[in-house]
């Protein structure tokens, strides 16, 4: 049994007959490539008028294969639509069915190759993902400042190691992830850029003799810069096999993933019984089906698991690139699920852990206990010393052995008498007990970027203005 697809048909003067049916299976994407329908349709609105501009379709034909299409577009996007995998992929299902419909539909592919067309179409899916993902994450760094905002008052351990270091606000913490998210931002934003470019009149690798206005098309389909010049692909070869901005689109959502992921560790190990920072609302976590009081931070645990999918379709579309020779070659068929799942994948986890932020409360008390620890005030005993002349090197040797001397004793820094302070540094007055005072301490960082009272305050205020036009 020989199954009758798109390809046979668009091939029958070179073939006798169509692929056998595991063939079809086994080179169909419609079960995936389904979904850009509907930059498909708007591709193709504009290479038909494209096509009347320059005298190739008369004003009726136009007329019908627009209509046809816009048909086709709602029947789709209802779900009446029924697509056929012996058809191979979305351009030939829509294509196939508009010339049932519309007999000047057969024009449609005029001076248009698959090859260019679906350069087009993943670039303009890849666009409108790129603007939604901004938004996504834009309101990922307003629910990390409000919550800062909301607690910003409430001092924690900061950590190296995993052993607790200084102790930093709250808000300091999570205003770092609002860092590194902008950094995301950026690179988003310039990667932007590189997809906004129209590969159409590119033809299967050679263009076309038709007189073809790249253009125009360009300008309706808004591939233009920001003086609205159009930008079109300048290489026909490069510009059907290219895949250099889908890899960095990936590149970037993997990294964005990692970040995702370190922020989903801090929030597991703080939701522990050990830490007890936070609790997360019960709509973010599920029970155990064996123990009853267990609250699991799925949300979280399930954000740091997805990071390994998403850089494993970067090193997967990597692969699959390497080893291919100009121009198209259906190994590139394999690009789209990678990077479909990539996009889902990273903004679905934006937007869980951007509602996870926003029901996440803080337990003061136990934030406040761990935060008091006078050992992580040790450097400011060191600074201490180096304020009174005595060379760091030297400092802190001194502080590491009254740390040494407190342990042994079972005492806190703290606990330990100006005598005790002296034998280790003559440089040490009555002063350096208010050294652990924790408020003060907090005062005294007042350099850019440091975790200092006004610091904080002052880069809340500068996010809470920058971020103020979006909302959740």
């Amino acid at each position: 049994m020989r199954a009758k697809t798109a390809a046979a048909v668009s091939r029958s003067g070179r073939f006798s007959h169509g692929p056998s049916t595991d063939v079809a299976q086994f080179t169909e994407s419609i079960s995936f490539d389904w979904r850009l329908w509907k930059h498909d349709i708007m591709g193709s609105i504009a290479h038909a008028t494209m096509l009347r501009e320059i005298g190739v379709l008369s004003k009726e034909e136009t007329r019908d294969i627009l209509k046809g299409l816009e048909n086709i577009g709602t029947e789709i996007e209802s779900g009446k639509f029924k697509w056929k995998p012996e058809l191979e992929d979305v351009h030939m299902n829509i294509e196939a069915e508009l010339t049932r419909r519309v007999p000047a539909g057969a024009k449609l592919h005029t001076a248009r190759s698959r090859n260019d067309q679906v350069a087009l179409d993943i670039r303009l899916w890849l666009r409108d993902e790129i603007v939604d993902l901004i938004t996504e994450l834009q309101n990922l760094q307003l629910a990390l400042v409000r919550l800062g905002d909301r607690y910003a008052h409430v001092l924690i351990p900061g950590y190296t190691h995993l052993q607790r270091a200084q102790p930093v606000f709250f808000a300091h913490h999570l205003l770092a992830y609002v860092e590194m998210i902008e950094r995301d931002l950026a690179r988003f934003r310039d990667c932007f850029d590189r997809v906004n470019v129209c590969p159409l009149g590119s033809g299967a690798l050679a263009g076309s003799t038709l007189p073809l206005d790249r253009e125009w098309v360009a300008t309706f389909l808004h591939f233009t810069d920001v003086n609205g010049k159009p930008r079109i692909t300048q290489n026909s070869m490069d510009a059907v096999s290219d895949r250099d901005f889908m890899i960095e689109f990936c590149a970037h959502a993997a990294l964005l993933a990692v970040h995702l992921s370190r922020l989903s560790e801090d929030v597991i190990l703080w939701a522990t019984t050990e830490f007890d920072f936070i609790h997360i609302a019960d709509s973010f976590t599920t029970g155990s089906s064996l123990m009853p009081q267990k609250k699991n931070p799925d949300v979280a645990e399930l954000t740091r698991g997805k990071s390994a999918r998403v850089i494993g379709n970067l090193v997967s579309l990597l692969t699959l690139l390497k080893g291919l020779p100009m121009t198209y070659n259906r190994d590139l068929q394999e690009d789209k699920e990678r990077l479909f799942d990539t996009s889902d994948t990273v903004r679905r986890c934006v937007r869980l852990t951007t509602g996870m932020f926003g029901q996440i409360t803080l337990n003061e008390q136990s934030c406040s206990r761990a935060a008091s620890d006078p050992s992580m005030l040790a450097t400011d005993l060191a600074d201490y010393l180096v304020r009174k002349g005595v060379p760091f090197r030297q400092a802190h040797h001194a502080i590491g052995g009254l740390v040494a001397h407190a342990e042994d004793s079972q005492k806190t820094l703290a606990q330990l008498s100006l005598a005790e302070f002296q034998r280790f540094d003559t440089h040490f007055d009555k002063d350096a007990l208010k050294t652990f005072d924790l408020q003060e301490a907090m005062r005294r960082r007042t350099i850019a970027g440091s975790p200092g009272t006004k610091e904080v305050q002052k880069q809340l205020k500068k996010w809470k203005k920058t971020l103020a036009k979006y909302s959740l």
